[in-house]
């Protein structure tokens, strides 16, 4: 790396909060700040649950303006969940405003009448992505076929459409497109017969898909009321999917690693060269992404830590609000034998009545529910590490590799608990952080691309010199096969499913 000192800014976006974090780079480490922190809210309208981008878009203004106060960036670079995005009409104007993907629009009927068009088993062989209603694919295919939508000309994600408002620029970005179940898994090109086949317009997918590394453009002057000194900086097309991101700063050293990324969502998976299609791993729902140089992350997609956020929302409507730290010590103060559940549920996808809906689960499993706080996050803890287990030992069959550690990286970390269960779970050592590990990954592509880094090699190992990770051992030496059967009785799972049995 060259020694000329860097600041740059990652915005980066959550299901739950944004971020605007500056970055100072040495030649030896990576110093993060986060300077902003904003809720990233959704509104209710009448025709269902939105995003309000615009309010997100001015949060991000704001914490552009304060990352400038003591000079200008060298670059900016946004990155933030998947699947969700606007269409645009030929001018770049939005045809309606974006939906959340926890939106109930996407039900069995739309994947139904997609599955009629195009098989499910076709779709994974083209596209590699595993089967969730949130996706794009079947968002579209949920659009009404107004005028609208048959005008719409271009297809902008979160962060190509944040891009395109900061900038005036519109390009696709490759990993976030990944997201969309639109790609061709080998080419990394859009699948325009399918998109066809499918009765989608084909007009919003006409352009080339961009790797990380461009040049998007610059801050807009226009932005300079809101933006302060950020206007006229550079704004870099980095990793845009958040877990991508998150890959590029996980300190891997070898292929028998497993990456943890941790946060609403939990993300396991492997960095392999090629996608894999195979029967298997459509029947274990893996799904194929896209990361940076061109590398595929299978993965597979468990709720994660959405369940505890929706319990924590819940509860503070109740009066009484816990902070996340508070709960963990309720957790770790309950009995080990609580009830458990599959945190993949159909029936937890969506927002409200989270508390009730678990119980439900549990009973339905002839299991007696959480009595109390404690013993419900501790619910929620003990099944997600048991759904990690689940999904490694699956990873492991599909692409024959031993995984010998797992990365947990994200703000998930903080949840020590979880980080030593996953420990006892798998009996494999968990190496946690970084925690902003998204931002971490954001910034590096950046200074790859001003010329600071060469390789992504090089990026990782500045991402290993500027984190102190806590390292989780599994308890008493061994991984608790006890817990995992009962989770195993409980949700009629299987370790090995058959082929052809979607889990």
């Amino acid at each position: 790396m060259a020694g000329t000192a860097r600041r740059l800014v990652a915005v980066d976006l959550g299901a739950e909060s944004g971020r605007v974090i500056c970055a100072d780079l040495s030649d030896r480490r990576v110093t993060l700040d986060v300077v902003s922190r904003f809720e990233t809210r959704s509104v209710r309208l009448h025709d269902g649950l939105h995003w309000d981008l615009a309010g997100i878009f001015g949060a991000i203004l704001q914490g552009l303006a304060v990352a400038a106060r003591d000079g200008a960036p060298d670059g900016i670079g946004i990155d933030s969940w998947g699947v969700d995005y606007a269409l645009l009409d030929g001018g770049g104007r939005m045809l309606g405003m974006p939906y959340h993907y926890r939106d109930a629009r996407t039900g069995a009927e739309v994947l139904e009448r997609t599955f009629a068009l195009v098989s499910r088993q076709e779709l994974y062989q083209r596209t590699g992505i595993q089967t969730m209603a949130i996706n794009t694919i079947f968002q579209l295919m949920a659009e009404p076929r107004t005028p609208a939508f048959e005008a719409a000309r271009r297809i902008a994600l979160i962060p190509d459409l944040l891009g395109l408002w900061l900038t005036g620029e519109l390009l696709n970005e490759s990993t976030i497109a990944s997201t969309s179940g639109l790609l061709d898994a080998r080419r990394g090109a859009w699948a325009h017969d399918l998109i066809s086949r499918l009765g989608l317009p084909q007009a919003p997918f006409a352009g080339q898909l961009t790797e990380p590394g461009a040049r998007l453009g610059s801050v807009l002057t226009e932005h300079a009321d809101r933006a302060g000194a950020a206007a006229g900086s550079p704004v870099w097309v980095v990793a845009a999917h958040d877990t991508a991101s998150a890959f590029v700063a996980a300190p891997l050293r070898d292929e028998d690693s497993l990456v943890l990324s941790s946060g609403t969502w939990s993300l396991l998976g492997l960095e392999i060269e090629e996608p894999c299609l195979s029967a298997q791993a459509a029947a274990f729902n893996l799904t194929n992404e896209r990361g940076i140089d061109g590398r595929i992350r299978l993965l597979r997609n468990v709720m994660g830590l959405w369940l505890l956020q929706e319990c924590r929302r819940e509860w503070r409507a109740a009066g009484s609000d816990y902070d996340y730290q508070e709960l963990q010590r309720l957790a770790a103060a309950a009995p080990a034998q609580v009830a458990l559940f599959d945190p993949d549920g159909d029936e937890l996808l969506r927002g409200g009545g989270m508390t009730a809906r678990i119980e439900a689960a549990c009973v339905a499993a002839g299991q007696r529910p959480a009595a109390g706080v404690g013993e419900l996050v501790r619910s929620i803890l003990v099944s997600l590490a048991c759904k990690y287990r689940l999904v490694l030992e699956r990873l492991q069959h599909v692409s024959g590799r031993d995984v010998r550690v797992i990365h947990a990286v994200g703000g998930g970390v903080r949840n020590q608990l979880l980080c030593q269960l996953t420990a006892d779970l798998t009996g494999l050592p968990v190496l946690a952080g970084p925690e902003e590990a998204t931002a971490m990954g954001n910034v590096l592509v950046q200074s790859r691309a001003l010329g600071e880094l060469s390789s992504l090699t090089e990026m990782r190992e500045l991402a290993a010199r500027s984190t102190e990770l806590r390292r989780y051992e599994p308890r008493g030496g061994r991984r608790d096969d006890e817990t995992f059967e009962r989770f195993l009785a409980a949700t009629g799972l299987q370790a090995q499913p058959a082929a052809g049995v979607a889990a």
